[in-house]
């Protein structure tokens, strides 16, 4: 089983992780005889893995038919089956989530393990997340393939959306911690995986970056609608689930900027009132008692992050460009927070600061481009990984 035995090895801690929403609603919501896998590397030497597998947002049970575990890259592919409870075939209730029993295989930090589940009959597929970063890519493959080291090309494409899959922990090193990162769709992009490379390569080695992000998603409001359903959970329903991963020491918090652009007036959108425009206050008090004070009570350090500029986006106006600014500012100067990482100033224009810097914009004057992501990743304070 390729079991190690290391008196090192103290702890679990997170090592990979991500959130759990509803994707983009379509005509479609079932799945039948379908194989899931998602690459993740392990960024701590250990001897021992779990699984946490999330079904937060489904509203029917969902049974895994198999699932297994497997290092790339090894001489030879050898799978290990995940189980709970020992049975190779397990439920994952509607609305919670489950832990799977540990399995012993032998990870080396920089090692790639594939997670493949196997769904055999009708499965509801309402618990996933969308990751819009290049560098974060699963697979799906119509038929069992889920002990196959190869997806057959005709019967599989690659997906940037994570099924069920939430969490992995490694049992490793009393050493190591794991440092979360808390957003929206900003925390889907690569700026998250570019910190997980500084952390492993140039960081003391000791750190993993969970992302805990989904798209859409605000401070003080959800959608309750299946238009926009998929931009999640708000604040107060997703930080108590979120802000959990094994082994974490801090948590940062780059949330509020769909608060402020959203709204646009019923007679725009039915769905998106006026009344959902908070003042910043109202989003300074949420920070506060949503985020800051629970972070707290867990014993996890709080580092606030600026919001980017918006300067272009198809809301945008004054007021809005106004309270970005403003709430920055509380960012900047707030004794909330341990510390605070000045995103914003990374990546705008200097001549024009309410904008990006021209290489910095991916072109929807919202999100950042490949290179601001790099640069959000770089301006991240050293002592944090």
């Amino acid at each position: 089983m390729n079991a190690i035995k290391n008196d090192g090895f103290s702890k679990w801690v997170a090592c990979w992780g991500t959130a759990t929403s509803i994707t983009k609603r379509t005509e479609t919501t079932y799945a039948k005889d379908l194989t899931l896998r998602y690459p993740i590397k392990i960024c701590f030497n250990g001897s021992k893995l779990r699984f946490t597998f999330s079904n937060l947002t489904g509203t029917e049970d969902v049974k895994v038919t198999k699932a297994f575990c497997a290092k790339k890259g090894a001489s030879q592919y050898k799978p290990v089956a995940i189980t709970k409870n020992g049975a190779a075939s397990f439920l994952i209730p509607a609305g919670t989530d489950i832990v799977s029993d540990q399995i012993d295989l032998a990870v080396t930090a920089g090692d790639t393990v594939d997670v493949s589940m196997y769904f055999e009959g009708f499965t509801q597929m309402n618990a996933g997340t969308v990751i819009l970063s290049p560098l974060e890519k699963g697979a799906f493959a119509y038929g069992d393939f889920c002990a196959a080291e190869n997806f057959p090309d005709d019967l599989s494409a690659a997906a940037n959306a994570f099924y069920f899959l939430n969490t992995i922990d490694v049992f490793t090193e009393d050493k190591n911690r794991a440092l979360i990162c808390y957003g929206d769709s900003i925390t889907c992009c690569s700026w998250v995986d570019y910190l997980r490379e500084r952390a492993f390569k140039g960081g003391k080695g000791n750190v993993s970056v969970i992302r805990r992000a989904v798209c859409g998603t605000r401070i003080l409001r959800q959608y309750d609608c299946i238009t926009y359903q998929a931009y999640g959970l708000k604040g107060a329903a997703r930080f108590p689930i979120e802000s959990k991963a094994a082994g974490a020491d801090a948590i940062i918090i780059h949330h509020g900027i769909n608060d402020i652009i959203h709204p646009v007036g019923v007679e725009v959108n039915k769905f998106r009132p006026w009344s959902d425009l908070p003042s910043v206050a109202d989003l300074i008090e949420g920070v506060q008692k949503i985020y800051v004070e629970p972070a707290r009570k867990a014993g996890l350090k709080v580092y606030g992050a600026t919001l980017l500029p918006i300067y272009g986006w198809r809301t945008y106006n004054e007021k809005r460009e106004a309270m970005r600014q403003e709430f920055n500012e509380w960012i900047r100067a707030s004794k909330d927070f341990d510390g605070f990482v000045d995103f914003d100033a990374s990546v705008r224009d200097a001549r024009n600061p309410k904008a990006f810097m021209g290489d910095c914009d991916s072109g929807d004057h919202l999100h950042p481009s490949e290179r601001a992501c790099q640069l959000m990743a770089q301006a991240v304070p050293e002592e944090w990984i």
